[in-house]
């Protein structure tokens, strides 16, 4: 599965100076899988697969296809491949945001093509400690007390 989008601008975003396309209604899981995203503290990421289980719905890349075409209003940068490799095609606008917020790398090898960094999976993961899993639209909130 492909993050890019047709103008190969990015996970989610519009190409530079147009404005982000309008869409009629957010799908429930796409909107659960940014509020997940949104919770994601600065410096820490987590997988498509943990998201997934996180929401308790879904898969890698179900997450994956919700944050190429939706992920642009979140940090997307947080959301990433187990492996700890950095979203081809926009590598250096992930690594400026991890080199900003302090997100632990790992040094790529010289050998490695470009020489573009890893993420420290073993440092960076988040497990969503302290946070409360978004609810499902229409799904109850607190109960009315009388």
């Amino acid at each position: 599965m492909s993050q890019d989008q047709t103008d190969g601008s990015g996970p989610g975003t519009a190409p530079d100076g147009a404005a982000a396309p309008e869409y009629a209604e957010l799908p429930a899981y796409a909107e659960r899988v940014l509020d997940v995203a949104d919770l994601i503290p600065p410096g820490r990421v987590m997988t498509y697969g943990d998201v997934a289980e996180w929401l308790g719905e879904g898969g890698p890349r179900q997450v994956g296809r919700a944050m190429a075409l939706y992920g642009s209003a979140v940090p997307w940068w947080r959301v990433v491949r187990a492996d700890g490799t950095l979203l081809p095609a926009h590598e250096l606008r992930a690594l400026e945001h991890y080199r900003a917020e302090g997100t632990p790398l790992r040094e790529a090898s010289r050998h490695a093509e470009g020489h573009v960094p890893r993420l420290d999976m073993r440092r960076a993961r988040w497990d969503g400690s302290g946070a409360e899993p978004p609810r499902e639209p229409g799904g109850g909130g607190e109960e009315a007390h009388t």
